[in-house]
């Protein structure tokens, strides 16, 4: 008998965009497209009720989805899900996961300091680069109106901003989706060169 086949490396799909301009709605277009099942991956943490504009968001994202995915929320532990997922045994290895979305999770972590931070973003970077099943990830665009006035608001901007230019060219595929429209980010765009 053969050695087990080992898996490839994983294919990073990256839609981003402002709030409300259809990133994820595109994310589950391309999720729809491909062959293997999908499990949507919720970071925002569940509708309780008690934030009425919260549930009816959440409620929306459920009732587009096909009834075949499957849905994990996972609040602030995605590092853990995408552990959990690599492992040989686990039975939904091979499915592919929409994450929904970076700016969510990473909303859950912003008490932390830089170094606890950093070495956050590097175990995440790891998962999310790990060989295995392709990954749709949907990235919040910070940073195209006024400056935020809180300093929490900043560092919000500023590490999702830095994230995402790490993520960026590790990504098989990148879109930004502004105003309903998606636009392929690696045929229309050019890397801007390192400091």
């Amino acid at each position: 008998m053969g050695a087990e086949p080992q898996p490839g490396p994983r294919q990073l799909v990256v839609v981003s965009g402002p709030s409300r301009g259809g990133k994820s709605r595109w994310a589950e277009h391309l999720a729809s497209q491909q062959p293997l099942p999908v499990l949507y991956v919720a970071t925002g943490g569940t509708a309780d009720g008690s934030d009425g504009a919260w549930t009816q968001r959440v409620e929306s994202h459920r009732l587009r989805r096909p009834p075949g995915w499957g849905t994990l929320e996972v609040g602030p532990q995605l590092e853990q899900a995408l552990e959990a997922r690599l492992q040989p045994q686990h039975p939904g290895r091979d499915q592919l996961l929409l994450i929904d979305s970076l700016g969510s999770w990473l909303a859950w972590h912003l008490e932390e300091g830089d170094s606890p931070w950093r070495q956050r973003c590097d175990r995440l970077v790891a998962l999310l680069t790990a060989p295995g099943p392709p990954l749709l990830l949907v990235v919040e665009e910070t940073g195209w109106g006024v400056v935020p006035p809180t300093a929490i608001g900043g560092l919000f901007r500023d590490r999702l901003g830095a994230l995402q230019q790490r993520l960026m060219p590790l990504a098989s595929e990148a879109w930004l989706v502004v105003g309903g429209r998606a636009l392929d980010l690696l045929q229309l765009g050019v890397p801007v060169p390192e400091a």
